[in-house]
């Protein structure tokens, strides 16, 4: 899903982001690209990680084995 938003205004080091709905997001402004300004249009990719996921729960599997090899 990518979300368009518009760069509203700056307070103090936080951006306000404006949704296509309406809504405004609060975020800070160090996590942005440097170049911004005020009415420049943002595109938010967000999606849903299940390969990472995946990848987190192979890891933590593969330390709790190592732990139990090492207790016998």
């Amino acid at each position: 899903m990518i979300l368009k938003l518009t760069i509203d205004r700056f307070e103090g080091d936080k951006a306000v982001l404006i949704a296509e709905s309406g809504e405004q997001i609060i975020w800070p402004k160090n996590k942005l690209p440097e170049d911004i300004h005020e009415g420049m249009v943002l595109n938010f990719n967000i999606q849903n990680s299940e390969e990472a996921e995946k990848d987190k729960k192979e890891l933590a599997k593969n330390i709790l084995n190592e732990i139990l090899k090492a207790k016998n």
